[in-house]
């Protein structure tokens, strides 16, 4: 699935819902390589995520050295399955960069 359909499936619903996403990098030595050569790619496609109101907060998770070892977002969809196909569309997911990821219900409180 495209970015354009997943928004399409997750955006434009008076009924959607709020997700927090947790995809983990791979550890392995080759992961940063992975997540650098196609990180404009990743940013391009969350710019148009939140344009579209779909992507609320997103960035990079760190380990205590400040590397980029995942990613946090969340996401307004009309349920977990168009959360997931938002995470599976990402260029992240389809290249290896997350190797794991994470779907909870979000309620925003502020």
């Amino acid at each position: 699935m495209t970015h354009e359909a997943a928004i399409g499936t997750a955006a434009g619903s008076e009924d959607g819902m709020q997700f927090l996403v947790i995809a983990r990098d791979g550890s392995d030595a080759d992961a940063p390589r992975r997540r650098m050569e196609v990180r404009e790619r990743h940013l391009d496609g969350a710019r148009a995520l939140a344009e579209a109101g779909v992507l609320q907060v997103g960035g990079a998770l760190l380990d205590d050295a400040g590397a980029m070892i995942g990613s946090a977002l969340v996401v307004e969809a009309a349920d977990e399955a168009a959360a997931r196909a938002l995470v599976e569309a990402d260029v992240y997911y389809r290249e290896g960069v997350w190797q794991t990821y994470e779907v909870h219900p979000f309620r925003r409180a502020i």
